[in-house]
């Protein structure tokens, strides 16, 4: 309809009518959106970018965070990405958003099943990183363990992530 407009501000209709259907594509076709039906590639859309895995490990292992402590990480995570990251996990059931018990302020946010799921490629991941880089101490410490009996540490730590929730 808008392209048969006659009126001088056609250009201005047609892009208004471009930013509505791109705005709502980004509210409420954003989950149905699919690269392709690859695994690695679904999976990715939804985690794959390093400030989400960077969100996850911290939740994987304080076990719940408030908005401030992801801002603590050495990382150092920009407040608008954040907010970005969180809500996208959100939105994807990777994590769940609770009142916080001590301040009215403040939210907790803490791994779903479907976050806690990822356990095994956060350790993976670990277990990658030590053959190539220096890593902490203490995650070395975590790693010794793994090495012990992977299924146990990831059954264990699956049981107390999921109990804390």
């Amino acid at each position: 309809m808008l392209a048969n407009c006659k009126c001088k501000c056609n250009n201005i209709h047609l892009q208004f009518a471009s930013n509505i259907k791109n705005i709502f594509n980004l509210i409420f076709m954003k989950n149905l959106k699919q690269r392709s039906e690859c695994p690695i590639s679904c999976s990715l859309d939804v985690w794959g970018d390093k400030w989400s895995l960077l969100i996850i490990r911290d939740l994987m292992f304080a076990k719940e965070c408030t908005y401030g402590d992801f801002l603590k990480s050495d990382e150092k995570i920009a407040t608008n990405i954040l907010a970005s990251r969180l809500q996208a996990l959100e939105e994807n059931q990777l994590i769940v958003k609770l009142d916080h018990p001590d301040s009215k302020a403040k939210v907790l946010y803490k791994l779903t099943q479907k976050g806690i799921d990822l356990l095994p490629i956060m350790i993976e991941i670990n277990l990658w990183a030590e053959k190539y880089f220096t890593i902490p101490e203490e995650r070395k410490g975590m790693l010794e363990e793994v090495k012990k009996d992977k299924d146990g540490f990831i059954k264990s730590m699956s049981e107390d992530l999921k109990n804390h929730s």
